[in-house]
């Protein structure tokens, strides 16, 4: 999650949705935010104790910790965003994240199917880089009572068009990076076994439902 006090916005970082890009972008314009001086000793405080104090927002905080924690008048005027992903193109990409970054956690496992089989198994032990892209995006975006708090909803699959959108709203002009961008010349649906892409379809149903996605939406 990223606040910006000059520039009256709230980023929600949900994990794989290209917002490792977004991040660096935005980053760029915290220095000439005043408030930014008076919040750095406390965000690296907050590192060096591994977050412990609660004295900043995690990378990957719910908007829920937002309204909660900030005064209700300041949570309600910041303009708040984020962005989202098709749920069968996303695991394809947390797939190759982990195999690429984090292998020691595939169980051995090197076919794309047999490792969704292994994720989804309500019998395996917790692990915290493959268990955040269980995550639903949805829940990253509404209050405790399922409503949406997002100003601007934008799409990975129009990353560039939807941050430009951002862009304008907050009024600057910056250029969005390309930030851990995986080689993959395939359509996320030739990964999938009829099974596999089912196990998706009924996890990320709400999802689905609320972000409009579906399976044959091709990834642009």
């Amino acid at each position: 999650m990223l606040l910006s006090h000059k520039y009256n916005f709230l980023f929600v970082h949900i994990a794989k949705t290209g917002g490792t890009s977004v991040r660096a972008a935005l980053n760029t314009l915290r220095w000439k935010d005043p408030m930014y001086y008076l919040m750095w000793p406390a965000h690296k405080i907050s590192g060096l104790t591994g977050h412990k104090l609660g004295m900043k927002f995690p990378r990957h905080s719910h908007i829920i910790a937002a309204k909660e924690m900030l005064p209700e008048e300041f949570f309600n005027q910041l303009y708040k965003f984020a962005f989202v992903r098709n749920p069968w193109d996303l695991q394809v990409s947390s797939f190759h994240h982990i195999q690429r970054e984090r292998p020691q956690f595939m169980n051995g496992i090197t076919d794309f199917n047999e490792f969704m089989r292994w994720k989804f198994n309500p019998e395996r032990p917790y692990q915290y880089h493959i268990d955040t892209s269980l995550s639903l995006q949805s829940d990253y975006l509404v209050d405790l009572h399922g409503n949406s708090q997002m100003d601007f909803i934008g799409r990975y699959e129009r990353i560039e068009e939807d941050f430009k959108a951002v862009c304008d709203h907050i009024g600057v002009s910056i250029s969005l990076p390309h930030k851990r961008k995986g080689k993959r010349g395939k359509d996320y649906r030739e990964y999938f076994a009829d099974d596999t892409a089912e196990m998706v379809a009924k996890h990320f149903a709400k999802d689905i439902e609320m972000l409009a996605y579906n399976y044959d939406q091709p990834n642009v």
